[in-house]
């Protein structure tokens, strides 16, 4: 029989989910980078930058059973849950992301072909490139009057980001080399849709024991 489609804006904790993992499609919304660091076992990777154009190949998969979203936390997947919700596609968020799939003792899988050397997780990398900002506005004033406001607005940006659960220097950083996919690779955006519309998971991954 087949599983139940899962309803709009349902939220799924591992322990919940893990038993479900053969008959969810799983989508990752983090950047490849992240992706590549470690998912988990079956997901597919599709950026929250590039959902939109993925609509019709989520909307065939919701179609075919449950869809699980997964990023980090859980923020980035409970956005793309929305987006999803609005376009009328069904669709959970995993609660906690990845972090809490792995500390509960699930299998992460990494890529075999995956660099070395992995980007650091999006929310890392917003705070680290933030603080250098604000530090910088703050230590060039005194040679350059007025950068301190530079300072200012990139808090209220963070102020902002935090009450409207969105980021946009996230979306930004983003869209840097090497937060992207190489083109023609095995998990690029291409060969993703390709898998989503004929129903099969990521190729190569482990259960998800």
């Amino acid at each position: 029989m087949q599983e139940p489609v899962v309803p709009p804006s349902t939220a799924l904790t591992p322990e919940q989910a893990h038993p479900r993992l053969s008959t969810l499609t799983v989508v990752d919304v983090r950047t490849p980078g992240e992706y590549a660091a470690g998912h988990v076992p079956g997901a597919l990777n599709v950026p929250l930058d590039q959902l939109a154009r993925a609509l019709p190949a989520l909307r065939e998969a919701a179609g075919r059973g449950g869809l699980l979203v997964v990023c980090a936390s859980g923020a980035r997947s409970g956005r793309a849950c929305t987006e999803l919700a609005a376009a009328g596609i069904p669709a959970a968020t995993l609660v906690g992301g990845t972090s809490a799939w792995a500390a509960t003792g699930h299998a992460v899988h990494r890529p075999e072909d995956a660099p070395a050397e992995t980007p650091w997780p999006m929310d890392r990398q917003v705070r680290f490139t933030a603080g250098g900002l604000v530090l910088a506005g703050l230590l060039v004033d005194p040679v350059l009057p007025g950068t301190r406001w530079f300072s200012a607005a990139v808090g209220a940006g963070l102020l902002y980001s935090a009450a409207t659960n969105s980021c946009a220097m996230g979306a930004m950083l983003s869209r840097l080399p090497y937060n992207r996919p190489r083109p023609g690779h095995r998990h690029d955006l291409a060969a993703t849709l390709a898998a989503l519309g004929a129903g099969r998971s990521e190729p190569g991954a482990p259960s998800g024991s």
